[in-house]
C-alpha cells in the first residue's frame, strides 16, 4: 500500500512522464489541414424584401422565407425607432421576384435568424425570452426551447442564424460561440464547431451549406457605422469543420445578415438593423442580394 510519501512520488513522476510525452508527441496527421483560400465577394441587388427588417431567411421550394426583426425597450431608443404596438413578429414568404406571397405571426423577439425544415418554421430570438421558437406553416407555436449547452438555471443566449441541413437544425450559437447542431426532436446537441473568424471580424452572423456541403458564416467588424463595416465570409469543410475559406467584401456592398444558397449562389439581406451603427444607414437597407466572387 502507498504512503503518502510514495502517492506524491508516483504522482510527480507519472505528471513528469505526461509532460514529456506532450513536449515529444507528434501532430495529429489524420485530418490534413487544407490551405485557407482568400478572396474578395461583390453583392448584387435583387428585390427588396416586405417593409420592416428582414434578418434571417429561408430557402424552400414554394420561395424565400424572411424574418422579420422588431426593436423594443432600450433597442428601440438606441435606434431612434418608436416602440412596436405588437411585438410578435412576421416570417414572410415571398416568390424570387420578391412578391409577398404568405405571412406568419410569431412569438419570437428581435428574431435574427431562421430556418425552414420538417415541416416548420425556427425562429431565433436575439432578446428575452430568447431560444428558438417552433412553428407551423399557419403560425402555431409547437415549442419554445433554449439554445443547448446553457448554463443550469440560464437560458441559452442569443443567436445570429440557423439552417436546416439532413433533417438536422444547425443554430449559430452566440454565447459558446459554437455551430452547433442540433436533434430538433429530442433537442439534444450532437456536433460543435467553432466559430473562428479573423481578428479583425469577431462578430457572427448566419450560416448556411453549399452544394458541396461545405458551411458559409457571415462575420463582421465591431464598427459605429456603414462605412467603418467590414464583413466577410468564413468557409468550412462540411466533414471537417476545418476552415477552408476567408473572404472579404469590396467597399460599396450590401450588409450581409441572414444567408442561404440557391441557384449556385449564396443570397443575403440587409437588415438595415446592425448593433452600433445608426437606423437604416447602409444604403441597401431592407435588399435581397446575390453574393459572388468579385
Amino acid at each position: 500500500m502507498f504512503n503518502k510519501r510514495d502517492f506524491i512520488t508516483a504522482a510527480i513522476a507519472l505528471a513528469a512522464s505526461s509532460t514529456a510525452n506532450a513536449q515529444t508527441a507528434k501532430p495529429d496527421t489524420r485530418t490534413p489541414q487544407r490551405k485557407i483560400a482568400r478572396g474578395m465577394m461583390k453583392t448584387t441587388r435583387m428585390f427588396k424584401s416586405p417593409p420592416g427588417f428582414s434578418n434571417g431567411m429561408a430557402v424552400t421550394s414554394e420561395g424565400l422565407w424572411l424574418a422579420q426583426q422588431k426593436v423594443s425597450g432600450e433597442s428601440a431608443k438606441r435606434y431612434g425607432l418608436p416602440e412596436p404596438t405588437d411585438l410578435r413578429e412576421a416570417a414572410w414568404l415571398v416568390d424570387w421576384n420578391g412578391k409577398l406571397l404568405k405571412t406568419v405571426m410569431t412569438n419570437c423577439r428581435n428574431c435574427s435568424g431562421m430556418a425552414a425544415g420538417g415541416g416548420y418554421l425556427w425562429m431565433m430570438a436575439n432578446q428575452e425570452p430568447f431560444g428558438c421558437f417552433q412553428v407551423d406553416m399557419n403560425g402555431k407555436q409547437i415549442s419554445h426551447r433554449q439554445i443547448p449547452l446553457a448554463m443550469p438555471g440560464q437560458h441559452g443566449g442569443g443567436s445570429h442564424g440557423a439552417q436546416w441541413q439532413g433533417g438536422k437544425l444547425w443554430i449559430a450559437a452566440l454565447r459558446p460561440k459554437l455551430l452547433i447542431r442540433v436533434d430538433p426532436k429530442t433537442w439534444a446537441p450532437e456536433v460543435a464547431i467553432a466559430a473562428i473568424n479573423s481578428p479583425d471580424k469577431p462578430r457572427s452572423h448566419d450560416l448556411t451549406f453549399d452544394a458541396n456541403g461545405d458551411i458559409w458564416l457571415v462575420t463582421g467588424n465591431d464598427s459605429r457605422n456603414y462605412k467603418e463595416g467590414k464583413p466577410g465570409l468564413t468557409k468550412y469543410d462540411g466533414k471537417t469543420g476545418q476552415v477552408i475559406g476567408m473572404y472579404d467584401f469590396l467597399p460599396g456592398s450590401a450588409d450581409p445578415h441572414g444567408l442561404e444558397f440557391h441557384n449556385g449562389s449564396l443570397i443575403s439581406c440587409d437588415a438595415g438593423i446592425h448593433p452600433g451603427w445608426p437606423n437604416s444607414d447602409s444604403p441597401h437597407t431592407g435588399w435581397v442580394f446575390k453574393i459572388e466572387p468579385a
